[in-house]
Protein backbone atom coordinates (compact mmCIF):
# COMPACT_ATOMS: atom_id res chain seq x y z
CA UNK A 1 0.00 0.00 0.00
CA UNK A 2 1.26 3.46 -0.90
CA UNK A 3 1.69 6.29 1.55
CA UNK A 4 -0.33 9.45 1.03
CA UNK A 5 1.79 12.36 -0.21
CA UNK A 6 1.15 15.84 1.27
CA UNK A 7 2.55 18.93 -0.43
CA UNK A 8 2.33 22.68 -0.16
CA UNK A 9 3.19 24.84 -3.14
CA UNK A 10 3.82 28.54 -2.49
CA UNK A 11 3.41 31.02 -5.34
CA UNK A 12 4.83 34.56 -5.04
CA UNK A 13 3.14 36.77 -7.66
CA UNK A 14 4.91 39.68 -9.30
CA UNK A 15 3.59 43.01 -8.05
CA UNK A 16 0.13 43.58 -9.46
CA UNK A 17 -0.26 40.00 -10.73
CA UNK A 18 -2.05 38.40 -7.74
CA UNK A 19 -5.42 38.04 -9.46
CA UNK A 20 -3.92 36.60 -12.67
CA UNK A 21 -1.95 34.03 -10.65
CA UNK A 22 -5.03 33.11 -8.65
CA UNK A 23 -7.12 32.74 -11.81
CA UNK A 24 -4.49 30.47 -13.40
CA UNK A 25 -4.49 28.32 -10.25
CA UNK A 26 -8.29 28.15 -10.15
CA UNK A 27 -8.37 26.92 -13.76
CA UNK A 28 -5.76 24.27 -12.96
CA UNK A 29 -7.62 23.19 -9.82
CA UNK A 30 -10.74 22.44 -11.85
CA UNK A 31 -8.72 20.04 -14.01
CA UNK A 32 -6.48 18.50 -11.36
CA UNK A 33 -9.23 17.50 -8.91
CA UNK A 34 -10.43 15.08 -11.61
CA UNK A 35 -7.03 13.34 -11.86
CA UNK A 36 -6.61 9.82 -10.52
CA UNK A 37 -5.21 9.82 -7.00
CA UNK A 38 -5.96 13.47 -6.24
CA UNK A 39 -7.33 13.70 -2.71
CA UNK A 40 -6.89 17.46 -2.21
CA UNK A 41 -5.78 20.27 -4.49
CA UNK A 42 -6.92 23.66 -3.23
CA UNK A 43 -5.82 27.14 -2.29
CA UNK A 44 -5.53 27.18 1.50
CA UNK A 45 -3.90 30.58 2.04
CA UNK A 46 -3.91 33.71 -0.03
CA UNK A 47 -2.69 37.27 0.30
CA UNK A 48 -1.39 39.80 -2.21
CA UNK A 49 2.17 38.61 -1.55
CA UNK A 50 1.62 34.84 -1.74
CA UNK A 51 -0.77 32.02 -2.53
CA UNK A 52 -0.44 28.60 -0.94
CA UNK A 53 -1.83 25.54 -2.70
CA UNK A 54 -2.23 22.41 -0.57
CA UNK A 55 -2.04 19.08 -2.37
CA UNK A 56 -2.66 15.54 -1.21
CA UNK A 57 -2.04 12.52 -3.43
CA UNK A 58 -2.89 8.86 -2.89
CA UNK A 59 0.57 7.71 -4.01
CA UNK A 60 3.93 8.82 -5.36
CA UNK A 61 2.93 7.31 -8.72
CA UNK A 62 -0.20 9.49 -8.85
CA UNK A 63 1.87 12.57 -7.98
CA UNK A 64 4.43 11.74 -10.67
CA UNK A 65 1.70 11.32 -13.27
CA UNK A 66 0.21 14.66 -12.19
CA UNK A 67 3.61 16.35 -12.46
CA UNK A 68 3.93 15.25 -16.07
CA UNK A 69 0.31 15.99 -16.96
CA UNK A 70 -1.19 18.61 -19.22
CA UNK A 71 -2.76 20.60 -16.35
CA UNK A 72 0.67 21.23 -14.80
CA UNK A 73 2.20 22.06 -18.19
CA UNK A 74 -0.59 24.56 -18.89
CA UNK A 75 -0.29 26.07 -15.41
CA UNK A 76 3.49 26.47 -15.71
CA UNK A 77 3.04 28.19 -19.06
CA UNK A 78 0.34 30.49 -17.67
CA UNK A 79 2.51 31.45 -14.69
CA UNK A 80 5.83 31.82 -16.52
CA UNK A 81 5.79 35.64 -16.52
CA UNK A 82 3.61 36.20 -13.46
CA UNK A 83 5.77 34.94 -10.59
CA UNK A 84 8.47 36.83 -8.72
CA UNK A 85 10.33 33.62 -7.90
CA UNK A 86 10.12 29.88 -8.64
CA UNK A 87 7.33 27.95 -6.95
CA UNK A 88 8.41 26.65 -3.54
CA UNK A 89 7.25 23.06 -3.07
CA UNK A 90 7.40 21.51 0.41
CA UNK A 91 6.53 17.92 1.17
CA UNK A 92 5.03 17.47 4.63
Amino acid sequence: MSDIINLQATFIPNEGEFFRVKLALEIAIEQVVEEAGCIQYEITEEAEEKIVLTEQWASAADLAKHGNGIAVQDLNESLSALLAEPVKLVRS
